[in-house]
């Protein structure tokens, strides 16, 4: 359903075999049935990247019988709700920007960038109503962004009129594959598909190709891998991408390949003397990758002989949220720095999912994937992370409980955060549907700045993300080193033992799972609402995820304070 296209404003005169001609003509061609009627006809296309293509090259362009054709998603009335497509969009557009306008029209909760071969860049788009998409559409159809004029679509929401799919799904199949790990499972790393991605010379696509394909299907078959290779990506660009599926193994066996392919190529053409590896890596797991003061990096290029630098932030657009890994050395020395690298990046990806896994069951009816991609890479994440019913079941009448977190940032920041006219904090609280302050600096020479969030877990959640990543793009950090934050929640002093436990047995395992550095400061004296500050230090998943247990941990004291209370009823306290 996604990639049938309405055909408009056709001649009578038409017919279906004019109309592959022309699809044809322009290296569209239908595999499909034409369903043709007066005056409109209707097309299948295998894939969302051929239509994509055929609206771009046809709608308002193309001519048959002197009329000039319409074509657009074919999306039936009872399906136009809150999903759109914006085409045409400047890749060199940041997400930031994108995101501001996208929030003027609504609560935005979910953006998906669409991997196309057209220059510019695509994203699907899901509003929290019906009226803010149609807003949306009316008002950014033909928006001029320099010299670019968005292209919007709706797209079919078969939410609308489908109920959720049953959970149970066939061993191994797609929708199981979808779905993502369940939490707790045991076999998490085994379902996930992170593909190894790599940069080759445009040069070079041909050999590893090999004539009629022979090469390639030699490689995919030794190695009992699917190897994608972008050759109409970034037309006339001098490297095209190349994806990987398969086991850690079979991954680094297709690489050793290629890369020997390429070095026999480079040796009979004298093209070059050297041939890098060059590793494609989302840039929300780089950070793990480099490690603490660059150790993890230092150690890969001294146990494998290798030299290895990481392409810079500034060169992360909307088009581009990846980082060039670049490897110099032999091939073996290549080859074993490529195993050790797809560990680390492996490993940082299997713990965003499974802390993505907790935070849906611990906050009721969070939507994960309203972050997006803007500034956590979560678009990476197997779609369950977001999906409606991965978590408890969301009561709309229940109001969400009001939460108070105060989040330590660089002063330097605070500008950035604030944006030009406090465009940039007004169009977070609005996306995150919290309330956000930045307190007055603590005296002159103050290093830090408290921001001040208040709202319901998810809107928690999201301010604090976008805060998180805001301060990487905006390169406030080293390159080199993950952002970590402080964070302040209160809690009741009566639930601050228990937070600590016997010993610090519980703080102790809070640190332990959640990787974050959890302080209780002992002899506190409780404010005027008898609650005691707790402070948690560490990357954006892992403070979710310690603020989330703490809140659990509370609310279980009270539940228990609350159930003492109503069991001894004649038993009041003295005053």
């Amino acid at each position: 359903m996604m990639n049938k296209l309405y055909i408009g404003n056709l001649s009578p005169a038409a017919t279906a075999d004019e109309l592959r001609q022309l699809f044809g003509d322009r290296k569209l061609p239908l595999a499909g049935q034409v369903l043709l009627k007066s005056g409109y006809a209707f097309v299948d296309y295998p894939d969302q990247n051929w239509a994509i293509r055929a609206i771009e090259t046809l709608s308002g362009k193309a001519e048959l019988h002197g009329k000039v054709l319409e074509v657009d998603y074919s999306v039936p009335r009872k399906l136009r709700s809150r999903k759109l497509q914006i085409r045409n969009i400047p890749p060199h557009l940041q997400w930031e920007v994108l995101d501001g306008l996208l929030a003027q029209y609504g609560t935005v909760e979910n953006v998906e960038q669409v991997n196309t071969d057209t220059e510019t860049a695509v994203v699907n788009v899901t509003y929290a109503a019906k009226e803010e998409a149609k807003v949306a559409i009316e008002k950014l159809s033909g928006h001029q962004f320099e010299n670019y004029s968005f292209k919007l679509s709706y797209i079919p929401d078969e939410e609308v009129s489908s109920p959720p799919p049953p959970q149970r799904s066939r061993r191994g199949g797609r929708a199981s594959r979808e779905r993502g790990p369940s939490p707790g499972g045991s076999s998490q790393s085994k379902q996930l598909d992170f593909p190894l991605r790599i940069l080759v010379p445009t040069q070079f696509v041909g050999a590893i190709i090999g004539k009629e394909g022979l090469t390639i299907k030699n490689l995919t078959k030794q190695t009992q891998s699917k190897v994608d290779i972008h050759r109409k990506e970034n037309a006339g660009a001098s490297e095209k991408p190349i994806t990987i599926h398969a086991t850690p193994e079979g991954c680094s066996e297709a690489c050793r390949m290629i890369l020997d392919i390429m070095q026999k190529e480079a040796d009979e053409t004298k093209a070059t003397e050297e041939v890098p590896l060059k590793i494609l890596a989302h840039n929300s797991l780089v950070g793990r990758l480099i490690g603490k003061e660059g150790r993890n990096l230092k150690k890969i290029e001294q146990d494998t002989g290798t030299k290895i630098t990481i392409s810079p932030l500034q060169d992360l657009t909307i088009y581009n949220p990846e980082r060039t890994i670049t490897v110099k050395g032999s091939i073996g020395a290549c080859s074993s720095a490529e195993v050790e690298i797809m560990k680390k990046l492996r490993e940082a990806y299997e713990n965003d999912v499974v802390a993505v896994n907790q935070q849906a069951n611990l906050i009721p009816g969070l939507n994960l994937s309203a972050l997006g991609i803007f500034s956590t890479g979560l678009s990476m994440l197997p779609s369950a992370a977001g999906a409606r019913g991965a978590a408890a079941p969301y009561n709309p009448y229940v109001v969400p409980v009001q939460e108070v977190v105060n989040l330590f940032i660089p002063t330097q920041a605070v500008g950035a955060i604030i944006g030009k006219k406090g465009q940039h904090i007004k169009q977070l609280a609005r996306f995150a549907g919290a309330s956000i302050k930045i307190a007055p600096a603590e005296g002159p020479d103050a290093s830090e700045r408290m921001v001040i969030i208040t709202g319901p877990p998810e809107a928690q959640f999201k301010a604090q993300g976008r805060i998180f990543g805001k301060l990487k793009e905006e390169n406030f950090f080293n390159p080199k080193e993950e952002v970590k934050l402080e964070a302040h929640i209160k809690v009741p002093s009566s639930a601050a033992g228990r937070v600590i436990g016997k010993g610090g047995k519980t703080v102790n395992e809070l640190q332990n799972l959640t990787s974050a550095e959890v302080i209780v400061p002992r002899d506190q004296t409780p404010d005027e609402n008898e609650e005691v500050v707790v402070k948690i230090i560490g990357h954006f998943f892992a403070s979710q995820t310690a603020q989330r247990k703490i809140r659990e941990i509370v609310q279980q004291v009270k539940q228990q304070e609350q159930k003492h209370a109503q069991g001894a009823p004649s038993l009041p306290r003295g005053k």
